[in-house]
């Protein structure tokens, strides 16, 4: 990555306030970050709480994005519309920042709490880490603390067949005289009491909290009162972040980086028709759909290489020496190339999509094959023509030298004629039997071939 991006979070507006997912600005932001190249090393770390509580301003303090804040002079009003992603900056592991849009905000009304459901489900799918942004002074009650959106949360999340963990992380802010182990221990009964009254099926009913989510709590203070103290502890809990999400620390199961806009894609399709989520049914359609798509552009990419070009053009022309084993290597490149970016996703998949591209770059060579083949056959005919020439000569010499006379200069040429006739024989055999052994030897190499890349 250049100097230039390496600066930039590329901030960008990822669901917007009506539902529309921006696909073209996602595929623009994972092109900029590179994300695709990052394979499993990637973390998302999201947001959400009530409207005005200062969550772009803990984003923009802990992972050093950039992301729009509300100005206090102003009023508290709606800043954050929809879902904002951003590269979080200064740290070495990849790291994207998600910034919902405020629950319980008067710009929606009471009634309106749909899409609150949808963006919070969508953002604990796909976020390794979710903050959740309590005011203290909201703690024990019930609409300020997001108990009803946690509720529906957890109860959507029920539904989802083969979730992986997630990292609940409830941050106290303007945190008050109240020791830390009070509120946390409150706090934690409060999730604990959530969890237990929402409806399960019975195949869920057993099911534990710890086995969902890693719940924490930390506590902050005042950004507006006590900015040093608040900026204090926002470094303790970077630090913290940057430990659970280093590649040692983040045991990651989802979806590769260069399948995230594809897979954000279809999870977002999904929640807004209500459909249920079945999380290996999902890996399995993204990895199918990915896997084709890699093979496409490998097929793509082989053909428009110009080694490729070059050397079908010469062996088009006049052949050259070497050809079959180059080609042989240029198909090997592109098929290894393919193998790297697959290996990430479900091995039966990949497998199968390979047999499919090695097919198609076999019936795409294979022209050019034929040509290598037919060279083969001249030079070896043309071989055999000439050491029977060359006996045929030698042998009459042989028999004029032993003669010494006429009579034998006689028998000589009438010996010289018969060889000739032989020549043309021994000729017309050799090129017979050498478009036998070319054409067994091809067809041993191309199963050979298949057989190496089956």
């Amino acid at each position: 990555m250049d100097n230039k991006a390496e600066g930039q979070c590329f901030t960008t507006l990822l669901i917007d306030g009506d539902g529309i997912l921006n696909a073209q600005g996602l595929d623009n932001f994972i092109k900029n970050v590179e994300l695709g190249e990052r394979e499993l090393s990637y973390a998302i770390i999201a947001v959400m709480g009530p409207q005005s509580s200062g969550k772009s301003t803990l984003l923009n303090h802990l992972l050093d994005t950039k992301f729009e804040q509300m100005d206090a002079y102003k009023g508290r009003t709606q800043t954050t519309k929809g879902i904002w992603i951003a590269r979080c900056m200064g740290i070495k592991h990849c790291t994207i920042a998600m910034d919902l849009e405020g629950s319980d905000g008067r710009e929606r009304g009471e009634d309106d709490t749909l899409f609150e459901r949808q963006i919070a489900l969508f953002a604990m799918v796909v976020s390794d880490i979710m903050l959740i942004n309590i005011w203290c002074h909201d703690i024990g009650r019930e609409h300020g603390a997001n108990k009803p959106l946690l509720r529906i949360v957890f109860q959507e999340m029920l539904r989802i067949r083969g979730l992986r963990k997630t990292t609940l992380m409830l941050v106290i802010r303007d945190k008050s005289l109240t020791p830390f182990r009070v509120l946390e221990h409150d706090l934690m009964e409060d999730i604990k009491k959530i969890w237990d009254s929402v409806p399960k099926a019975r195949a869920n009913k057993h099911i534990q909290l710890s086995e969902c989510f890693n719940v924490e709590v930390v506590a902050l203070s005042s950004y507006e009162t006590q900015e040093t103290e608040f900026k204090e502890e926002v470094a303790k809990l970077r630090k913290r972040l940057f430990q659970s999400i280093a590649p040692s620390g983040l045991a990651r199961d989802n979806v590769p980086g260069s399948a995230f806009s594809l897979s954000a894609k279809m999870t977002w399709k999904l929640i807004k028709e209500n459909k249920e989520i079945d999380f290996p049914s999902h890996r399995v359609m993204v990895a199918t759909k990915r896997c084709q798509e890699i093979a496409d552009e490998k097929y793509s990419t082989f053909a428009a290489n110009q080694d490729w070009l070059k050397l079908k053009e010469r062996v088009e022309s006049n052949g050259f020496p070497g050809s079959w084993q180059k080609l042989c290597s240029l198909v090997d490149d592109c098929l290894s190339s393919y193998d790297e970016e697959v290996s990430y996703y479900d091995a039966t998949i990949g497998s199968e999509k390979r047999k499919k591209l090695n097919k198609k770059l076999l019936k795409l060579v294979e022209p050019t094959f034929k040509l290598i083949s037919r060279d083969k056959i001249r030079n070896t005919t043309a071989t055999a023509a000439e050491v029977v020439t060359k006996t045929s000569a030698l042998v009459a010499s042989v028999v004029g030298m032993a003669a010494g006379t006429h009579a034998a200069a006689g028998v000589a040429a009438t010996t010289v004629g018969a060889t000739g006739v032989f020549a043309v024989t021994c000729v017309v055999v050799a090129g017979v039997a050498a478009v036998c052994v070319v054409a067994a030897y091809s067809v041993i190499k191309m199963r050979e071939y298949n057989k190496k890349h089956a």
